[in-house]
């Protein structure tokens, strides 16, 4: 196998190319991303990075040549921005990927996309893959990657498409860090009334997800995945557990969710009025912290044999641990 790893130098990236360079069906990986940081690189003789912009078809097509399955692991996931950026970052580089996988013999695409394609604004509990999605989606980011979802499904490919919930552990730099900024800033409360049921997801539980779907046979092929840990949580306990774990405490104040939502939509107005710039409170953000949100992955295990390896609690270990090391 040779594999083309999109997104190689990020979080789940960089995770996944851990685990596929121990592979001895692999023979060679193509890694590409933007910017290779110390943390975040992977030194290995099946290891060739090719760092470029996806958006180019000329960089595609040259990466695509080189293997027969595609990883496309590269995103721009904000809950803000330029509708152009997000349909650039998002779609284009996804229609040169299947441009160049039409010209060369790829053997199986997968796709790593989102469950914030399921948000709604309310709680919505065992979410599954089959259930309806919103009539509108939450952002540019939910948009646009399920309008790469439908490319990849209309494209005649082999593929697996993988929506992973929330990813934690050593090399986060999105998630939990986010939250340690808005903690030191004095600006983390608990909003609405702080037992908001969520799934978490282990990111080497992913990197596994991945795995299995370059192995999975015909029946699991051209498939859409939810990918948790299987084990709900309750969000604000596990923030909490973060803080206590780097000697810092939760402020016990909660705050109404109706308020802060009203206070998230007036910055999202001032912000479309003004610069444009990402504000300090977003309506998904408030969300994301103060709605239940669990998915189903009966059909992961099903057809993937997929079985979650890292718990909530040793992944939450494993980053403070990272995190701590490289500030």
């Amino acid at each position: 196998m040779k594999i083309l790893l999109t997104g190689a130098t990020g979080f789940l990236g960089f995770r996944t190319l851990e685990v596929l360079a121990k592979m001895p069906t692999i023979t060679s990986i193509v890694a590409t991303g933007r910017t290779l940081k110390p943390t975040h690189q992977v030194d290995h003789p099946k290891v060739d990075y090719q760092l470029g912009d996806l958006a180019s078809q000329a960089f595609t097509q040259k990466l695509v040549s080189q293997v027969d399955h595609i990883i496309h692991a590269a995103a721009l996931s904000a809950p803000w921005g330029n509708y152009q950026s997000f349909e650039t970052a998002n779609v284009l580089t996804q229609q040169n990927l299947i441009k160049a996988a039409h010209a060369h013999p790829i053997q199986r695409f997968v796709y790593i996309s989102t469950p914030s394609i399921y948000y709604n604004g309310q709680d919505r509990l065992n979410v599954s893959e089959a259930d309806p999605l919103p009539s509108k989606f939450v952002n540019a980011y939910a948009a646009t990657k399920r309008l790469a979802e439908v490319a990849l499904e209309q494209s005649n490919i082999p593929y697996v498409i993988l929506r992973p919930r929330a990813l934690i552990g050593r090399g986060d730099t999105v998630i939990m860090p986010r939250l340690l900024r808005a903690y030191e800033a004095g600006r983390l409360k608990i909003i609405g009334h702080g037992q908001n049921l969520v799934d978490l997801t282990a990111v080497a539980n992913v990197a596994q997800a991945i795995v299995l779907s370059l192995q999975v046979d015909h029946q699991g092929l051209n498939q859409v995945y939810n990918i948790t840990n299987g084990e709900p949580v309750y969000l604000w306990q596990k923030i909490q557990r973060v803080l206590e774990l780097m000697g810092k405490q939760l402020p016990a104040k909660k705050i109404p969710y109706a308020l802060v939502s009203k206070v998230a939509q007036l910055m999202e107005w001032r912000a479309k009025l003004t610069n444009g710039q990402e504000p300090t409170l977003t309506k998904y953000g408030v969300g994301t912290l103060a709605k239940s949100f669990t998915l189903d992955i009966s059909k992961a295990k099903k057809l993937l044999g997929y079985v979650p390896k890292i718990t909530t609690d040793e992944a939450i270990q494993e980053f403070v641990s990272w995190y701590q090391q490289n500030q």
